[in-house]
């Protein structure tokens, strides 16, 4: 009898290995479906306790982030409730872009230019963190904080210290000794803001901490330095890419000093608590809008304030780091050699969240010892609006204030957004919100908080200590830097810098300026005709 033929005998091997596939295509999907149900029902869920991001879920709402239990972001939102988990810095339950554990955005060397950020802050991590990623994300490496208050307390500054890239450096005697000998004392440029309170006060401790960060940025072979605070948001349109580092590299070598003219928060609520996240209108620049447009639409966009913006108007600068360069002032650099080449951007901007929150009011007041009157406001602020906001959350009730607030920062005239917005003199930005939204939805601020230390060292906490507590002395009000006394050699040498300003590149400092106004009108229009 003749056996099966060879075409025969390969159909049937081919139909049985197509049969054991099927099989096993098949029960692949059971098994998986009965092991994930299996976990289920043994816990509702397999939750890593090593895992910062499940440690700080909303599932675990009970935790608070360390340097924040007087703030409205303290506790993380449950997704079930009604407010919105945008309000803290916990993970959310739909992340928009997948997290990396240990993500530390590490940037290796040859990455060009380098860029560092210098800021003086007494803000909690609620603030900090965001802005400090934020710009990270825009390919800021380096970021020097000089902190006090609450940015240097224990549980906020051992966060702070953990980060890759960040340099804390702490409000002690010996930091306010080592500035008491700056050649800034014996200078002219920043005289006229010396002695005086509050916002002169401060001004003169930006320029001090900023002449510091040019050292530690030379040290650290930067090559572009930015003073920023920590409401304030650089966006860099106009690059290739959203990418600060992008612009920076586009400029041209010769150039010294770039200027970002600022927007200006515009808030459409009276409540908001992140405004990272939640505020989207910005007011544009003078720089940035036809002549005609701004001084046309100048009363319509002032809405009875002061001046166009509530704050200052001249923007921020980013300096290239070399010889003799110097601080100008919080707004501007300088060179002591030379006079810096300036280019202004016609596209990118500082975004300012300037009183974005309620709260802003009656926090710039607790930083002042200043009396509430007309008169003494003058030596202690230099914009009028922040004159008029002081005293008021001086002097009115709590409902007062409210509706003084709806009334001169809260933007909830629609029909008059709406024109404002098609006359291009108000602007929607949506970049920020979504990269900072995306990050907390990540889990980048919950795991960085997570991974802090402990504890800090000995010395580290000790200095911690200290700088926390300068801002409350005498009455919570912080004290001017320590004049000590000079030995004869260093007065011999203030005298020699003073001869010498004579024939250096002297410019006195630069403030904080309201834009122009409806009087600068005639001249504007001359000077361009």
């Amino acid at each position: 009898m003749a056996g099966p033929k060879p075409s025969q005998t390969a159909a049937t091997h081919h139909h049985s290995f197509a049969s054991k596939l099927i099989l096993l295509l098949t029960l692949l999907p059971i098994t998986l479906a009965a092991f994930a149900f299996a976990l289920q029902w043994r816990g509702g869920g397999v939750v890593d306790v090593d895992d910062p991001i499940s440690h700080w879920s909303p599932q675990h709402n009970s935790h608070r982030f360390p340097g924040m239990d007087s703030s409205p972001l303290a506790t993380v939102v449950d997704h079930h409730s009604s407010s919105s988990d945008c309000l803290s810095l916990g993970q959310s339950s739909s992340p928009s872009f997948p997290y990396f554990h240990d993500w530390k955005f590490q940037y290796e060397s040859d990455l060009k230019p380098k860029i560092c950020v210098t800021t003086s802050t007494s803000a909690g991590l609620d603030q900090i963190l965001p802005w400090m990623f934020y710009h990270k994300v825009l390919g800021v490496g380096t970021f020097f904080l000089f902190v006090e208050g609450k940015a240097a307390s224990p549980s906020v500054s051992k966060v702070l210290e953990s980060i890759l890239g960040v340099k804390v450096i702490y409000r002690t005697k010996e930091l306010e000794e080592q500035q008491a000998n700056s050649r800034i004392w014996n200078e002219t440029w920043l005289s006229s803001f010396f002695y005086k309170p509050c916002n002169y006060e401060l001004f003169v401790k930006q320029s001090l901490n900023m002449e510091m960060a040019i050292v530690m940025a030379r040290n650290s072979g930067m090559d572009w330095i930015l003073h920023l605070d920590t409401d304030e948001l650089i966006h860099p349109a106009g690059a290739g890419e959203y990418s600060l580092r992008q612009l920076l590299r586009d400029i041209p070598s010769d150039v010294d000093m770039v200027v970002f003219p600022n927007y200006e928060s515009s808030v459409e609520r009276d409540d908001i608590k992140d405004p990272f996240i939640e505020v989207s209108m910005f007011k544009r620049n003078y720089d940035h809008l036809p002549k005609d447009t701004y001084f046309g639409m100048y009363k319509e966009s002032t809405r009875g304030n002061p001046n166009y913006f509530l704050t200052y108007g001249n923007g921020k600068s980013v300096a290239r780091v070399q010889d003799h360069l110097r601080p100008n002032g919080a707004h501007r650099w300088h060179n002591y050699m030379k006079t810096p080449k300036e280019i202004k951007l016609e596209e990118a901007a500082v975004l300012h969240y300037t009183y974005a929150k309620f709260s802003d009011l009656t926090s710039r007041r607790d930083r002042c010892g200043c009396k509430p009157t007309k008169d003494d406001v003058k030596r202690c602020f230099m914009l009028e609006f922040d004159r008029a906001a002081f005293i008021v959350a001086s002097t009115a009730t709590e409902e007062e204030k409210l509706n003084w607030y709806r009334e001169h920062v809260v933007w909830t005239d629609k029909t008059v957004n709406m024109k404002l917005l098609r006359k291009g003199i108000l602007t929607r930005i949506y970049a920020p919100s979504v990269i900072i939204e995306g990050l907390k939805e990540s889990g980048v601020f919950t795991s960085v908080i997570a991974k802090a230390p402990a504890t800090l060292s000995r010395d580290t906490f000790l200095a911690s200590i200290e700088s926390s507590n300068s801002s409350r002395t005498s009455g919570g009000r912080s004290q001017p830097p320590r004049k000590i006394k000079r030995n004869t050699e260093n007065q011999s040498q203030a005298t020699v810098r003073k001869v010498l300003e004579a024939t250096e590149f002297h410019q006195v400092a630069v403030p904080p300026l309201s834009p122009p106004g409806p009087t600068m009108e005639n001249n504007i229009v001359a000077e361009t005709r």
